[in-house]
């Protein structure tokens, strides 16, 4: 079952990508999924958004080594190919770049994966705390071709203001 994000965000898709329901595809964890148009050696590049409450004092940059570790323990390597952090006190990221290696499908890939982490406080109580994570996953040969959609997406990200509390 898809999960729900804990704070409501709009964002605007790049040419050509389409919604793909997370259960369907394979991502259950995620809220949202969109699939590129053209699969590359048999594997659909994707981007994924899911996010979660964090009330804790982790860094951003402590939640996306969270996600190497759990990534890990799903594929047959991971390496951080770059990390850094983004945006402003006010509204803070941070990026990573991974290199996967998986069994997607019974073949062995060669994946990239770039993740945003984007911080969001509860204005009306700022201890609330929402980590959204968006995430483009790729061949490595097609990643390159890509990249540049999901930045452009990242860019449209923002809270939705016109959604109900």
């Amino acid at each position: 079952m898809p999960t729900t994000l804990p704070v409501p965000i709009e964002f605007e898709l790049p040419e050509g990508w389409r919604a793909a329901p997370p259960d369907e595809v394979g991502a259950p964890g995620a809220a949202f999924v969109a699939l590129h148009p053209r699969p590359d050696a048999g594997f659909t590049a994707n981007i994924t958004i899911d996010g979660e409450y964090r009330p804790d004092a982790a860094t951003l940059p402590e939640i996306a080594q969270e996600s190497v570790e759990r990534l890990s323990q799903a594929t047959t390597s991971v390496v951080v190919a770059g990390r850094r952090e983004v945006g402003s006190a006010d509204a803070p990221g941070f990026t990573q770049t991974l290199a996967v290696s998986a069994v997607v499908g019974g073949v062995p890939q060669d994946l990239v994966q770039s993740q945003v982490y984007l911080s969001m406080l509860d204005v009306a109580d700022p201890r609330k705390r929402a980590v959204i994570r968006l995430v483009l996953t790729a061949t490595a040969s097609q990643h390159p071709s890509v990249v540049e959609d999901f930045q452009d997406f990242v860019r449209t990200v923002r809270p939705d203001t016109g959604a109900a509390s």
